[in-house]
């Protein structure tokens, strides 16, 4: 089948192979998406669909067997969330983290990345070098740079430096 001819099979049948799929699966958003990824399989395999005689059907099938292990998938999860529980609910960010993550975001990124994970993920400076790539001299540079810079912006609140340490 040549670009052109699968070009023509998808424009005469995606719409009809759509509606098929969404009287399976009831959600016209899980119908297009399976739909489409059928597509792509078939373009894949359109040397087969030539053989077959039965590319609509190969499509549709597709579809149909790709929106089965999407809702046994899905039925696993709500089981496995039975089973184990819903996660516990972490609290809200207070008003220092608020402040840190705001002046964070004014720092060059390199300067951010090595604040966050030495300041904030506690990490030592040889694992935030391996890390990042970035040699253990330049992180210690970039994280006086990015003290240098955060000192005037988390001076208000003893939280907000409090949350640096």
């Amino acid at each position: 089948m040549t670009e052109e001819e699968f070009t023509e099979f998808y424009t005469h049948s995606v719409a009809r192979l759509t509606g098929q799929i969404y009287l399976v699966t009831g959600d016209l958003h899980e119908a297009q998406d399976v739909v489409q990824e059928a597509f792509v399989k078939a373009w894949a395999h359109r040397s087969a669909l030539v053989r077959d005689h039965a590319p609509e059907a190969w499509v549709r099938t597709t579809a149909g067997r790709l929106a089965v292990s999407r809702w046994r998938r899905a039925q696993s999860a709500a089981r496995a969330w039975l089973r184990h529980g819903h996660p516990s609910t972490v609290a809200e960010p207070g008003p220092g983290h608020v402040d840190i993550a705001a002046a964070l975001r004014t720092l060059p990124p390199r300067q951010r990345l090595c604040a966050a994970l030495h300041y904030v993920c506690d990490l030592p400076l040889a694992q935030v070098a391996r890390e990042t790539g970035i040699a253990e001299g330049t992180v210690k540079a970039h994280l006086a740079r990015a003290r240098a810079a955060l000192a005037p912006l988390l001076t208000a609140t003893e939280e907000s430096i409090d949350g640096l340490r």
